[in-house]
């Protein structure tokens, strides 16, 4: 892992420098482009610093009288081959070697001079004629210009270096950290998880991921124990379906025996199961139709509960519609809503015991309408609630199939409701018992 990181953030470090360095070097171009325009070019304004020695000798004077002294005193000034002019272009000192030309005489400007301004206030006091350049004379250039410029820029790469530093402290690391663990998660190690550091919006990224991660981990899960749920609920029927098969293959069994209802009844056990994953996964996809129409609640809940009524009475279990005064119309698929109450109500049937009673109880809430269905059973434990409504998730396991769930009830209940813009809950009633409760809106 350590090795994959630093590769990782040795290549980003790589990318960063390489971007602080032409950053750098660009600098430099722009800085020489400017440079050296100003100081080709013919009446220049630019003023490097040493040719404040000739403006404040002016100043101090008055006049260019025996500026040649001030040449002479300057270690930069010294080395120059210049010409000196004042205001109306005469020569007030020539500093050229061999040169013939006079103090007072007009002087031409030479394709290869160059020129620089000189200003005090504003107005122009002379000229400073450069012809050609020894070594010496550009070294005093660049002591006079370029090595000012350099200590500037030396300074700015310092607090470049510092201004990287911490770039790679608060956004290198934690992207390099990012960067490894998607390479992981790719990889199918879903339970990999990074630390959130850096600023907000890194640390905010830290945490999409770490949920993402961790709904990845879940949904493989998830999944996984589907595959197992599903294979070990076909297994059973399967293996009696083949077993009274081979008996009446093997002449155990006789054709017109009680082997073939037993046979065919596992086969209606693999339909109901075949059929109730259809309508799971059509409604985890959001690809179940819903007709929607106005319907009463009231009188649904009433006709679904006339319908199980036969087998309440069987086991001698009460089963009761409780409703006020209020409106229970609600924008709804009547028939997967009946589905939805008869799964409930079939599943209470199924776990509670001789003698009990199961109640539905209709309230107008503020958006919408609440229907719970209770019942005074044993309930379920507080751990297991939360798993309620799991795919294949049972109650008593040994009873769940011989009473012929397939465990997927619940979870259908579940995405039938939520499918509709509903919310389904479960808890444990104060004095024993279970209370599912789903609300719908009607605004």
């Amino acid at each position: 892992m350590q090795s994959s990181v630093r590769e990782i953030r040795t290549r980003l470090l790589f990318l960063l420098t390489r971007a602080f360095v032409a950053v750098l070097f660009l600098s430099l171009f722009f800085f020489l482009a400017v440079f050296s325009y100003f100081l080709t070019s013919p009446s220049s304004d630019f003023s490097a610093p040493f040719f404040g020695v000739l403006q404040g000798y002016y100043i101090g004077h008055g006049s260019w009288d025996g500026v040649a002294s001030a040449f002479d005193a300057n270690g930069e000034l010294k080395s120059l081959s210049a010409v000196l002019l004042d205001k109306d272009q005469s020569i007030i000192l020539d500093r050229r070697p061999d040169s013939a030309s006079t103090v007072g005489s007009s002087y031409e400007i030479q394709p290869g001079d160059i020129e620089f301004s000189l200003k005090v206030h504003g107005e122009k006091i002379g000229t400073l004629i450069l012809n050609s350049l020894s070594i010496q004379s550009r070294l005093g250039l660049v002591r006079g210009i370029i090595f000012p410029a350099g200590v500037v820029s030396f300074i700015l790469a310092f607090f470049l270096v510092v201004v990287a530093v911490l770039l790679v402290r608060r956004y290198v690391n934690p992207l390099v950290n990012v960067i490894y663990a998607a390479r992981e998660v790719t990889h199918g190690k879903l339970g990999t998880r990074i630390s959130s550091e850096g600023p907000q919006d890194l640390r905010s990224l830290s945490d999409s991921f770490n949920e993402m991660a961790s709904s990845l981990e879940r949904n493989d899960r998830e999944r996984r124990e589907m595959f197992a749920n599903i294979a070990h609920e076909l297994r059973t029927p399967l293996s009696i379906i083949r077993g009274r098969l081979e008996g009446i293959v093997d002449g155990i069994y006789t054709v017109d025996g009680d082997q073939v209802p037993l046979a065919l009844e596992q086969t209606y056990i693999l339909e109901r199961l075949v059929d109730d994953l259809r309508l799971l996964t059509l409604a985890e996809t959001r690809q179940l139709h819903f007709e929607k129409k106005t319907v009463d609640l009231a009188q649904l809940s009433q006709h679904t509960i006339d319908m199980f009524s036969a087998e309440a009475q069987e086991k001698n279990i009460s089963l009761a519609l409780e409703t006020g005064s209020g409106n229970y119309k609600v924008e709804l698929d009547p028939q997967r809503m009946e589905q939805v109450i008869g799964n409930l109500i079939g599943n209470s049937l199924r776990y509670i015991p001789d003698g009990s009673k199961i109640w539905l109880a209709l309230e107008e809430t503020q958006n919408g309408v609440s229907l719970s269905v209770n019942d005074n059973g044993p309930g379920v434990a507080e751990d297991e609630l939360p798993f309620l409504f799991d795919r294949f998730w049972r109650k008593d396991k040994s009873r769940a199939r011989s009473a012929g769930g397939t465990g997927l009830g619940l979870a259908i209940v579940k995405q039938l409701i939520e499918a509709q813009g509903g919310t389904i809950s479960a808890q444990n009633l104060d004095g024993g018992g279970l209370q599912i409760q789903i609300v719908l809106k009607t605004k």
